[in-house]
């Protein structure tokens, strides 16, 4: 299926419109943007290392898990509300991106990952779980986070 319509759409769009000429909003936005992104980091890092006993194993994991899954969705709603702002104003170029493709991707199966694999399994007792099990779930985790951010970063060089 080809989005090209919808990233035409996106580029005339009045949010478009604002964000290309507006350059102070532009800069507020992008901030809350890395800081949504540091925040979503911040709370899968902190949970994952302590899953993997590197750091906090004096708290059981499911009260550092508890505590920064509700984080974890603010920052992801942060992220894409600003992300499309952001995506307006060069939405064309984005379109022939392979970065950005790449980092899409990547953010749907974090997100998939994280809601579908990670909080599911991890809530409750973790006593019953292979603790490679638990050890697994989070470098996959960290690895798939590290790629949305990396290919993120690479989308400002190509």
């Amino acid at each position: 299926m080809d989005l090209l319509f919808l990233f035409e759409w996106i580029d005339t769009s009045m949010l478009a419109e604002i964000s290309k000429a507006y350059g102070g909003v532009f800069a507020v936005v992008q901030t809350f943007h890395l800081g949504a992104m540091v925040l979503l980091g911040g709370m899968i890092l902190v949970g994952d290392l302590r899953l993997l006993n590197i750091t906090m194993s004096d708290i059981p994991a499911p009260v550092v898990l508890k505590n920064t899954e509700r984080w974890v969705g603010y920052a992801l709603v942060a992220i894409v509300l600003s992300g499309i702002f952001m995506m307006s104003a060069v939405a064309i170029k984005l379109y022939y991106n392979v970065f950005f493709l790449s980092k899409m991707v990547g953010l749907f199966m974090g997100v998939c990952f994280f809601y579908l694999i990670r909080k599911p399994l991890l809530n409750g007792d973790h006593s019953e779980l292979n603790p490679w099990s638990i050890k697994i779930i989070a470098v996959t985790s960290i690895l798939i986070w590290f790629s949305v951010a990396a290919s993120g970063r690479w989308i400002g060089f190509s």
